[in-house]
């Protein structure tokens, strides 16, 4: 799989942002399309309608993205992990761990890809 269009949430640390930038990703910024304070909805939802997977680590994300799965709507998909991932992982892994995604055939077939420490890979 080739790297695919992303659509950061704006509670994504900057470094890991600027880093997918940096590594030539094609971002899409959730602060530079919508104002602060946006609903996650709307972001998830103009995520899904550019086509773009959403990159995100807040709760409410990975809610709407298993509530969209329930219902059976499908989306380009969600790159996820936990906050306090943030405390146990560099920016540098994170980073490492998405371009990862870019060589799983399987990428996305469970729309939501989990982000893990390197020793749980």
């Amino acid at each position: 799989m080739a790297r695919f269009p992303v659509y950061t949430d704006a509670d994504l640390h900057g470094p890991i942002v600027d880093g997918l930038i940096d590594r030539g990703w094609d971002v899409i910024r959730a602060v530079d399309i919508r104002p602060e304070a946006t609903d996650d909805i709307v972001h998830f939802e103009l995520a899904l309608s550019l086509g773009r997977v959403l990159i995100a680590n807040d709760r409410h994300m990975k809610g709407i993205a298993e509530r969209c799965i329930e219902e059976g709507r499908s989306f380009p998909g969600l790159v996820w992990w936990p906050r306090k991932s943030y405390a146990i992982m560099s920016n540098g892994e994170i980073l490492e761990a998405i371009e990862e995604l870019t060589t799983k055939p399987d990428a996305f077939t469970y729309p939501i890809e989990f982000i893990k420490p390197k020793s749980r890979r």
